[in-house]
């Protein structure tokens, strides 16, 4: 899968893996030694994330039910806690320096496709 963002007509990663069991929205990115520019973990029905036992630094997407970003955290270090959002539904974590190489903010429209 792919996420764009449409507001700015941008495509965010065009390797996107969504976490749809509970195992793996447990597991999220534990296990893994980076997150490559282009690959994104969707983990939906998740208002708040952590990093612990984590290997590596991501930035965080949180969306509402429409995909439209409520919240966004960048450079997230391991072994942090974030709040939940409110308003937040899922959350998009991608590779470190994202949202601000592609200037991702609130209220911006996002979609998955193929």
């Amino acid at each position: 899968m792919k996420l764009y963002n449409a507001s700015k007509n941008i495509t965010i990663a065009d390797d996107l893996h969504k976490a749809v069991s509970f195992l793996a929205r447990l597991k999220g990115l534990l296990g893994k030694s980076n997150l490559r520019t282009n690959e994104a973990l969707w983990i939906d029905n998740c208002p708040s994330i952590h990093t612990f036992f984590m290997k590596f630094t991501i930035d965080v997407v949180f969306v509402d039910e429409k995909l439209i970003v409520r919240a966004q955290y960048s450079n997230v270090k391991p072994w942090k806690f974030v709040a939940p959002v409110w308003g937040a539904k899922s959350v998009f974590e991608l590779a470190e320096g994202t949202i601000q190489k592609l200037n991702i903010e609130v209220g911006d429209q996002l979609n998955v496709g193929h």
